[in-house]
């Protein structure tokens, strides 16, 4: 958790009910965050399955030590890269960071595009078992086509929905089906209702850009951080772990650059240049999922953001609030 700029006042109109920002990567949901957290007394709880590892820095985007010292941020490097995390532990520590929020008398503001953790919070998690470390490894020592065979079989209407390129789900979806002989896709269905943490009900907005302009602040955004140094810091986190934490292995940028300096398929013998082209295209392909799944399971307000000036986006969320 970071220190913020306490020179700015609690606004008149805070009282408990958070502000939640969502959208696909590079839409720019951080920048509004700070600047409406600034405005309006605010503190940012990261909703980044990805930012709470210590390390993770240039290629997840993480805040910036100015702009953590700007606002008080929270969720960010809590875990080393040898620690697992999930979205109870999201949901248990977020619960936290709003209780401790709105004890200052600020606005709690989610921000991010981690569609599960947004979910877990609001719905809560529903009643599938706790992580098995043994099963858990068992499943993660098979041949993924045969974790994947094994999901379509036990339960088709997971397998088609799941996203196949991501081990640690089709892991969890294939554990929890094991672990209680049930189809993962029927308990995902019966969360419940009820918010998890007993709040007023969240100004929920989820931001869009057109997508081309999309295309371009993902390149952009790609190639500042191969330019600042993702490479190096990818060198760095190899010396600490990284590769054996499954889960921060699927972090688009450092899988590639992995895969690039160990000249392991399917980037062997290509060069930084295909590389970093390879990380536009896997970003792209993961904001469409995000923009995807907030369609089908976020209760949001959606903004284009472009079509106005930001000050218009600032005081149209000020107002709804």
């Amino acid at each position: 958790m970071e220190k913020n700029n306490e020179s700015h006042p609690p606004s008149s109109i805070l009282h408990p009910r958070p502000i939640f920002i969502a959208g696909p990567t590079a839409v720019g949901k951080s920048a509004i965050a700070l600047a409406l957290a600034e405005r309006i007394g605010g503190e940012i709880i990261s909703v980044d399955s990805m930012q709470v590892y210590r390390g993770l820095d240039i290629g997840t985007a993480k805040p910036t030590a100015a702009e953590r010292a700007r606002v008080r941020h929270h969720l960010l490097d809590i875990c080393d890269l040898g620690e697992a995390f999930d979205a109870a532990q999201f949901v248990q520590r977020a619960q936290a960071a709003v209780a401790e929020i709105v004890a200052r008398g600020h606005t709690p503001i989610f921000c991010g595009g981690t569609g599960l953790y947004f979910k877990g919070f609001l719905s809560g998690l529903g009643e599938a078992p706790p992580a098995d470390e043994r099963l858990r490894a068992e499943l993660a020592a098979l041949p993924f086509a045969e974790l994947l065979r094994e999901l379509r079989e036990r339960d088709p209407e997971c397998y088609e929905k799941i996203h196949k390129e991501n081990p640690r789900r089709v892991i969890r979806a294939v554990e929890v089906i094991r672990l209680t002989g049930k189809k993962f896709s029927a308990q995902r269905a019966e969360w419940k209702t009820s918010a998890a943490v007993q709040v007023p009900a969240p100004a929920f907005y989820c931001f869009t850009r057109p997508a081309e302009e999309m295309h371009r602040r993902i390149n952009a955004r790609v190639e500042e951080m191969f330019a600042r140094g993702l490479v190096e810091e990818t060198r760095e986190l190899l010396k600490h772990g990284l590769t054996e934490n499954k889960f921060a292995m699927q972090a688009i940028g450092y899988r590639q650059v992995v895969e690039h300096l160990r000249g392991e398929p399917p980037l062997s013998g290509t060069t930084l240049a295909e590389t970093v082209e390879l990380v536009k295209i896997r970003t792209r392909q993961f904001a469409k999922r995000q923009l995807t799944w907030f369609r089908r399971h976020g209760n949001c307000e959606w903004v284009e953001l472009g079509a106005e000036p930001m000050e218009e986006v600032l005081e149209r969320i000020r107002r709804g609030y």
